[in-house]
């Protein structure tokens, strides 16, 4: 008999709080004998996350304890999610009482380099891409009775809701139906069981905190979820949450100004290494929002049923509530056939939100995934100008009836939106993942993915509530003075009411430029201008490339599955990987004991040329 231990653990934020992060110690192997069956395996012992908020970017530090109690050398994969566009900084790994950070390289040869180590059973750790965000650390030996310690590093920007910059952190699983935070599952090869870790549970020690300036910018932290013990010092607040910190939200106040306010972080290195996060924040005084056409399409085909069908009903009824007075909606629900609410967008009236609320209660799951006829449907009405089409849709699976080819559906689609923004939501691990990010990417809207036990119903009404009030539609940028290269999110985009823009770039010159952002509101043309200073040299805000590589990665990761592998987009993932020391598809991240190299295996410093 095998054991295999998963602990969850979330690095999220609103976009994706259900994710859970794991350590599954691994099966033996030839090269890495087990010396005799374990009754039981690697336990967590502590949790500890400290965030630092500096310069509108979120500084996570996770630091996770595991003692083996189990009888023999386990080997372990600990696998963690980060949150949307956050940028892996390092993972260090406690080898004889000392923490040791790696460094990245190919994937193949870190591979290789890990697996020559393992056999010597020393003590190495590899970090890899496991796409979607999602990072493995193999760690060996854990030895019996033995504590490891992990401490993974990563930033996030941190993103406005309303009057506050909101900072979430949630680890464990989303539901208390779903899987537990500590779960124990012995394994042979003819039958498996779940036993529940409750006594390791009990054990495990947990901390959060976030450090802010103290500098006028923010008001006192507070939160909706925790008992905040606040202290302040060396030019800092630092709050702490009281109790269980498995979901934890903090928000910290902003101060509000009736002007636009612009930021600019740079790095440059050199004249070809130069960087800059710049950050808009809206006037708070808008005189009109934009009033909106949303429509709701929600998959109801059979593999829909039970627990799924409840949250998206749910999550529907989060959309309506959503709606002001001067919006109107559709309801559409397909499985193998398409209906709908009412033949025409109708105003969001109280009657006829109620209608619609009775409407999503009678639903009921059956059928095939008709996904072709669904989009004909809700793009198939003209919006008139002055107002803003929305467009969410949630599915579970792949086209299965009327058009089945990916592309088809993609390329009808892009003919048919016009001008209506596509926000997609896949649930569950059979979805089109290629397909429901296409549709949401060539609209201006996001695609946001569900996994198993996470909540549909949470992951709506997230995206639902920064829909609300659009203030600038058609948002563009552009500099004088200086070039801004491979701007990032590329495009025109949509600023809602409570949201800053947040834009990555590369840029060349440097001196004095001005920054223009130009769109359009509901009173007509919008413009606002900002004199910025774009350093020559800056060795500072070391995380800016990083941030601008990890979201380089990602659009070029969505390019390749939108039009197809190439040589020209594998290198440049692999060149970034590389050069910024991310984890890519290509590129992994080595720990190794100290006074070890990677060559084409582990040499001691003392044993390589010209060194005494």
């Amino acid at each position: 008999m095998r054991l295999v231990l998963v602990l969850s653990l979330a690095l999220a934020l609103p976009a994706a709080l259900g994710a859970q992060g794991t350590i599954i110690p691994r099966p033996c192997l030839p090269i890495r004998p087990c010396p005799a069956p374990m009754p039981w395996g690697v336990e967590r012992t502590a949790s500890n996350v400290r965030v630092t908020l500096q310069d509108r970017v979120l500084h996570y530090e996770v630091e996770e304890r595991f003692v083996n109690r189990g009888g023999g050398i386990a080997e372990a994969d600990y696998v963690f999610p980060l949150p949307d566009d956050a940028a892996f900084q390092d993972l260090k790994l406690s080898i004889d009482g000392e923490l040791v950070a790696g460094e990245t390289m190919s994937a193949d040869k870190a591979r290789g380099i890990y697996e020559e180590i393992v056999r010597r059973q020393r003590d190495p750790a590899l970090v890899e891409w496991m796409g979607q965000g999602m990072l493995r650390a193999r760690i060996f030996p854990i030895r019996a009775g033995e504590e490891k310690r992990v401490v993974v590093r990563f930033d996030a920007i941190a993103r406005r809701e309303g009057d506050a910059l909101r900072v979430d952190y949630r680890r464990g699983a989303p539901d208390a139906r779903a899987v537990p935070p500590v779960r124990i599952m012995p394994v042979d090869d003819a039958t498996s069981g779940v036993r529940s870790g409750d006594a390791a549970r009990d054990r495990e020690s947990e901390t959060f905190s976030l450090a802010i300036p103290d500098d006028g910018r923010y008001g006192d932290p507070y939160s909706p979820t925790h008992r905040l013990v606040k202290r302040s010092g060396n030019g800092r607040i630092t709050v702490e949450a009281e109790g269980s910190t498995r979901e934890v939200t903090v928000l910290v106040p902003l101060r509000q100004s009736n002007e636009p306010a612009v930021t600019m972080l740079a790095h440059a290195t050199s004249d070809e290494e130069r960087f800059a996060l710049i950050t808009l924040t809206p006037p708070a005084r808008i005189v009109r929002h934009t009033p909106r056409d949303v429509t709701l399409v929600l998959d109801v085909s059979g593999s829909m049923s039970g627990r799924k069908l409840e949250q998206a009903k749910a999550a529907g009824r989060q959309v309506l509530g959503t709606l002001g007075e001067s919006d109107r909606f559709r309801l559409i629900d397909f499985s193998t056939d398409v209906r709908t609410f009412r033949d025409e967008f109708v105003a969001a009236t109280p009657a006829n939100l109620r209608a619609a609320q009775r409407y999503l209660d009678e639903l009921e799951a059956e059928g095939s995934t008709n996904i072709a006829g669904a989009l004909d449907a809700a793009l198939e009405p003209e919006t008139p100008a002055g107002r803003l089409p929305l467009v969410l849709f949630l599915t579970d699976g792949a086209p299965t009836v009327g058009e089945t080819r990916p592309e088809a559906i993609a390329e009808r689609a892009a003919k048919e939106r016009g001008r209506a923004r596509v926000f997609t939501f896949g649930v569950g691990a059979d979805v089109n993942a290629a397909l429901v990010e296409r549709l949401a990417l060539e609209a201006h809207g996001t695609a946001s993915f569900v996994r198993p036990n996470e909540d549909v119903e949470h992951a709506v009404g997230v995206v639902a509530s920064r829909l609300t009030d659009p203030v600038v539609t058609d948002l563009r940028v552009r500099a004088e003075g200086v070039k801004l290269d491979r701007v990032l999110p590329a495009g025109p985009i949509d600023l809602f009411a409570g949201q800053d823009l947040v834009l990555l770039a590369r840029y060349e010159g440097d001196g004095q430029a001005t920054i223009h952002f130009t769109g359009t509101s509901a009173a007509g043309p919008v413009e606002w201008t900002e004199r910025v200073e774009f350093p020559d040299r800056e060795r500072g805000n070391a995380f800016v490339p990083r941030l601008w590589a990890t979201q380089r990665v990602g659009w070029l990761a969505a390019e390749k599955r939108r039009v197809g592998a190439s040589r020209e987009i594998d290198d440049e993932i692999r060149a970034l990987g590389e050069r910024y020391a991310i984890p890519t598809e290509f590129t992994s991240y080595l720990v190794q004991e100290p006074g070890m190299v990677a060559q084409n295996g582990p040499v001691p410093l003392q044993m390589q040329p010209g060194r005494l």
